[in-house]
């Protein structure tokens, strides 16, 4: 996933990557802490107009900024997540919507960091694909979800419930953070994004893959080889069954999609012959 950002935000974001990476490879360094600090700092942005527009002021003097950010974090978030907010808020962001984008990216990326030196980032990617689909496949749940008007907290707690002690404490935190900022996207096609952000860690794709009955681990090594060789890089296989296909696949991969199901192919006769 990559963010839709203007020139100056995106060197603004590249120049406090490097500051996350510098605090995250530090002896000691909790990733996982600060990805929560980081994701609690786009809460309080998100709620204080006044501050968001403040810290994003480019015409302001960038060293009043990092004193303002200070003064009111200092004892309520680490030295390590104030040094990240540093280079946040000393840059030239092109909005405050991008400024807080990009404080939530530097918070999801320490998340994935710390599943990453666990080695748990394939659960953690796992898990939220299959997240994604369940939501998805329940329009209720993703509307209670995905309502811009339901209270953040509400919507984290009952994500807390449905999940607690079912996934991973990074999972959790992602998709409680995603439930809980209104964006104007579904929560689905939000989860997806996260499924995405996890894949590119390993320069990998992903590919949806639907299919009619359930796939051995050989068959997923050929198809995974067949894409890899049709795309030029590595895919990951994210696969759900639904036996209405009749039989085959349906792959996606970014936009393109591919069908071989035996539904797909019936349709595309009707097609034809209307």
């Amino acid at each position: 996933m990559t963010l839709t950002l203007h020139a100056a935000s995106r060197e603004a974001l590249a120049s406090a990557e490097t500051r996350l990476a510098e605090v995250t490879g530090e002896a000691g360094a909790d990733p996982a802490a600060l990805g929560n600090e980081l994701l609690a700092v786009v809460d309080l942005l998100g709620r204080e107009i006044g501050l968001r527009r403040a810290v994003a002021d480019a015409s302001s003097d960038p060293e009043a900024r990092t004193r303002l950010v200070r003064s009111l974090l200092t004892g309520k978030v680490s030295e390590q997540a104030l040094r990240v907010l540093d280079a946040v808020v000393a840059a030239r962001w092109s909005s405050p919507r991008e400024l807080v984008d990009g404080v939530e990216s530097l918070g999801r990326n320490a998340l994935l960091t710390s599943a990453e030196k666990a080695g748990k980032l394939d659960a953690v990617e796992d898990q939220l694909f299959r997240i994604a689909r369940i939501v998805v496949s329940n329009p209720e749940l993703e509307q209670t979800l995905s309502d811009q008007t339901a209270p953040g907290d509400a919507k984290r707690r009952l994500v807390r419930e449905l999940l607690q002690s079912k996934v991973d404490d990074v999972t959790l935190a992602l998709v409680e953070q995603v439930v809980g900022r209104s964006t104007g996207r579904s929560v689905g096609f939000k989860l997806d994004e996260l499924v995405q952000l996890a894949a590119q860690r390993r320069e990998r794709s992903v590919a949806y893959v639907t299919s009619a009955s359930e796939l051995s681990a050989e068959q997923r090594e050929r198809l995974a080889e067949q894409l890899r060789r049709i795309y030029g890089r590595p895919i990951g296989l994210h696969v759900e069954v639904d036996t209405r296909l009749g039989g085959g696949l349906i792959v996606r991969v970014g936009d393109e999609v591919i069908d071989g199901s035996t539904a797909g192919r019936i349709a595309e006769l009707r097609r034809q012959l209307a």
